[in-house]
C-alpha cells in the first residue's frame, strides 16, 4: 500500500522530520532489545513483547525520518505497512516477522496465560536486532549526524 493510498484513507500525515526525537527513538530501541535479552531468562513472554516493542520504536523512527506520521486506530499495523514499504522486498521477511509479533504480542496482552516458546523468543530477538540494525542505519543515511545527537 502505497503512502499516497495511506494518506487518503487518513491513517498517515506528512510531518518535517525531527531527528533529535528519531535519535532518541532508535536509542531506546537499542535499549530495549538489550532488556529484552536479559529478560528471556526471568519471563521469555515479556522478553518477546519489550523485543517487538524494540521494532516498534526503531520502525517509528525510520517513518518519521521519512516525514511520515501514523493517525488514527491501529498505528502500529500502519507502521508495519510503511515500513515494508520503504524496505521493499529485499525485507520482506522481517517485515513479515514484525507483523507476526505484532499479532502474537497483542494476543499475549489480551490472553497473558497463553506461553510463547523459547525457541520463537529467540527468533523474535534475532529478527529484531536484524530489522532494528537495518532501521538504524537508514536513518543514518537519512541524517548523517543523527549518530552525534
Amino acid at each position: 500500500m502505497a503512502y499516497e493510498e495511506l494518506r487518503e484513507r487518513g491513517l498517515v500525515e506528512e510531518i518535517r522530520p525531527d531527528f533529535r526525537q528519531i535519535s532518541t527513538l532508535l536509542a531506546r530501541a537499542l535499549k530495549d532489545l538489550s532488556t529484552a535479552r536479559a529478560n528471556v531468562s526471568i519471563d521469555k513472554e515479556w522478553a518477546y513483547t519489550i523485543a517487538y516493542q524494540a521494532m516498534l520504536r526503531a520502525a517509528k523512527a525510520m517513518v518519521m525520518a521519512e516525514g511520515w506520521r501514523p493517525r488514527g486506530r491501529d498505528q502500529a499495523r500502519t507502521i508495519v505497512l510503511l515500513v515494508g514499504e520503504i524496505l521493499g522486498d529485499e525485507a520482506r521477511s522481517l517485515v513479515n516477522g514484525f507483523d507476526r509479533m505484532r499479532r502474537k504480542r497483542q494476543d499475549f496482552m489480551e490472553e497473558p496465560q497463553t506461553p510463547i516458546p523459547r525457541y520463537e523468543v529467540e527468533g523474535a530477538l534475532k529478527d529484531a536486532q536484524g530489522l532494528i540494525e537495518k532501521l538504524v542505519a537508514l536513518a543514518c543515511e537519512k541524517n548523517p549526524q543523527i549518530a552525534l545527537l
